[in-house]
């Protein structure tokens, strides 16, 4: 069972990442460094995405970096993910399905002392992948529209540090920080009237965000955590190339003109979460985060960025009633997440909520499990200016668990 599941796992996630390139194609990727990336670590997605009180006993937890104080001694851990993800966009009458293949991140972790642990994990932060035609939108301060074409790729990655350390027994605190770094290239159309202006720009991101993170254990069963993201500047610069072509008559503006643009900020982050285990082997976790993008006082063209607040509900379920039959170790899980949206487009917001479902399949008597999961969920709405999306998707991470440093009993 455990070699059927390693190569079967390793040969879909080999073929998720070599499609790596193609990360979103969300129409709301337009805006600022592209869609936000849900990239979480072993049975995750299956539990609503939530776990911020989850200590990591036995997988990493990318949500609160203090729950790597709860690391167990001379294990050494590596998690590897990949997605499918099919999408149904809709606007008006006008319906569209499009196919993605996402990497999601490799990370991996262990303990430094009996009390400490340390990470290092790097996965997509946002994804500015997109491809928008005849766009009708309102020109400022007038009655009149005009009608936008864009394509656009990239975005930006985080390559984080993680360190967790733990008093006692039940208070354990930790310390993130975060390089994210990368590009967008953006191609935009704009049709007046008789006349269209030509715009490409490439623009660089780069910039430091510190995470702090808490878990208190109230009892054997019960633990509470919470996560301060820290508010930060994205450093950026671009160069871009400006024509406008009136009555075939093409005029360039601006040619290769490298130039400082906006910086982009992240706003200060503040997340809450509670984890409970009962005694039939069933675990709740819920979370709560809340976003203030309006004091990172930054708008788009086509929108406005606005506070966010998002929740998120998971179960799991593990038998144990015979650990020599197979299917009673497997781990079952289940959860739902809502978020409000940190978009307002023509005073609507981007709001999304999702369900989903998973297994964790244990690979022998170790913390290794292949995790799979599947999720519903729709984004945005159809309206004047905003487009629906229903999404299904198939995550799959593989979480292995190595022994170091233990003397063998029997030689």
């Amino acid at each position: 069972m455990k070699s059927k599941i390693v190569y079967l796992s390793g040969a879909i996630l080999m073929s998720l990442t070599s499609f790596s390139q193609s990360i979103s194609s969300s129409p709301y990727s337009l805006y600022g460094v592209g869609s936000l990336y849900d990239s979480d670590f072993g049975a995750i997605p299956s539990i609503g995405s939530s776990g911020i009180a989850l200590p990591s006993e036995t997988f990493i937890n990318n949500l609160n970096p203090s729950s790597l104080g709860y690391l167990p001694q001379n294990h050494f851990m590596f998690d590897i993910g990949g997605k499918a993800i099919a999408t149904t966009y809709q606007s008006g009458s006008r319906t569209e399905n499009r196919n993605n293949f996402q990497f999601s991140h490799i990370a991996f972790a262990f303990p430094v002392t009996k009390n400490s642990g340390f990470s290092v994990a790097l996965r997509p932060y946002s994804s500015a992948t997109f491809k928008i035609s005849n766009l009708k939108l309102p020109i400022e301060n007038s009655q009149e529209y005009y009608y936008l074409t864009a394509t656009g790729s990239g975005g930006l990655n985080n390559f984080d540090f993680s360190y967790g350390y733990r008093f006692g027994k039940k208070l354990s605190v930790g310390v993130s920080a975060a390089l994210l770094f990368g590009n967008t290239t953006d191609d935009r159309n704009s049709l007046i009237v008789n006349s269209v202006t030509n715009i490409h720009k490439k623009t660089d991101y780069n910039g430091l965000r510190a995470t702090l993170g808490g878990q208190y254990k109230i009892d054997s069963t019960l633990t509470i955590g919470s996560t301060f993201k820290m508010p930060t500047q994205i450093k950026a610069s671009k160069v871009q190339t400006v024509q406008t072509i009136t009555d075939d008559v093409v005029s360039t503006i601006e040619s290769d003109v490298v130039s400082d643009t906006d910086d982009y900020y992240m706003p200060l982050e503040i997340g809450v979460g509670i984890s409970k285990r009962f005694k039939n082997n069933l675990n709740m976790t819920l979370d709560y985060e809340k976003s203030l993008w309006n004091d990172s006082n930054q708008s788009e063209l086509y929108g406005d960025f606005v506070n966010q607040d998002r929740f998120a509900l998971g179960f799991t379920y593990r038998a144990k009633k015979n650990i020599r039959r197979y299917w009673d170790s497997v781990q079952y899980a289940a959860g739902a997440n809502f978020d409000t949206g940190y978009l307002e487009v023509d005073g609507k917001r981007v709001n999304n909520a999702a369900i989903s479902i998973g297994l964790s399949l244990p690979i022998e008597n170790t913390f290794s499990a292949l995790n799979i999961s599947y999720s519903y969920g729709q984004k945005g709405r159809i309206s004047d200016n905003l487009i629906k999306e229903n999404y299904h998707k198939i995550s799959l991470n593989l979480s292995l668990d190595g022994i170091w440093f233990v003397k063998r009993k029997i030689e």
